[in-house]
């Protein structure tokens, strides 16, 4: 089975302390591979190092057969590494449909002095609408992003970080915040772009980790412990004593 993404020995020190330590990973090709573990694990670390936003001290990441180790982060998402955040990050003044608008044009190259741009170009408005079209919030493509519940907006980025067209898509607790139906309907989406789209879950929901993953990893105290199916984790005493019967995890 190919990879998509292949990390090798990563490292990374803050002083003392060794947020990830000599972690070995890969994610396949059409895989929804989810990366679990306690509060302070390295988790964000670790991604934070994926997309760039953060040095290794050590170790290689590969993606798509290709070193990025020290690419930048726009160099990154060039080559299809796609991101959303556990806090959105969205413009809140703007309607959801500008907001995917916005995406679309700075994956083409465009800057954030772009309306003036935008409006003109009707390319960008037919792509976030298609985008839209695909989403839970199409009938709300008009609405300000300040009146979006939690959830949609969770969604919105989504929405947002599909147009960056990516091959691998980093997903750092797209739960965070839901509720029981909000969580349903990411797991029932993100579900829906499994084998179109190579993804990274970091995820405390374990409901939906077990739900959404084809393979789990668990990362404790920078050090990847073990990497299986739910199954597996499910009944592995390490996992167990480290993440799963902590109820605080």
């Amino acid at each position: 089975m190919t990879e998509i993404l292949r990390i090798e020995n990563l490292q990374k020190r803050f002083g003392g302390l060794v947020a990830t330590d000599n972690v070995t990973l890969d994610v396949h090709t059409g895989e929804i591979h989810a990366l679990i573990g306690p509060n302070g694990a390295g988790k964000s670390t670790l991604i934070n190092q994926l997309c760039g936003e953060l040095r290794q001290d050590a170790g290689v990441i590969h993606l798509a057969g290709r070193d990025i180790s020290h690419m930048p982060a726009p160099e990154r998402v060039d080559l299809g590494l796609g991101r959303t955040f556990q806090v959105t990050s969205l413009l809140e003044d703007f309607t959801v449909v500008e907001n995917v608008g916005l995406a679309v044009q700075a994956r083409d190259g465009g800057n954030f002095r772009i309306f003036d741009r935008v409006s003109g170009r009707s390319s960008i408005w037919e792509e976030a609408g298609h985008l839209l079209a695909g989403s839970l919030l199409d009938d709300r493509r008009d609405a300000r992003v300040a009146d979006l519940s939690h959830g949609e907006k969770k969604q919105l980025e989504l929405v947002m970080a599909l147009a960056t067209q990516p091959r691998l898509l980093l997903l750092d607790e797209p739960m965070a915040g839901l509720g029981h139906l909000e969580s349903q309907q990411m797991i029932d989406t993100l579900n829906g772009l499994r084998g179109e789209i190579s993804m990274l879950l970091v995820e405390h929901d374990m409901e939906a980790v077990f739900a959404l993953a084809d393979r789990i990893s668990v990362l404790v105290y920078g050090q990847i412990i073990m990497t299986g199916t739910a199954d597996e984790v499910r009944n592995d005493p390490r996992v167990r004593e480290a993440y799963l019967g902590t109820e605080d995890a």
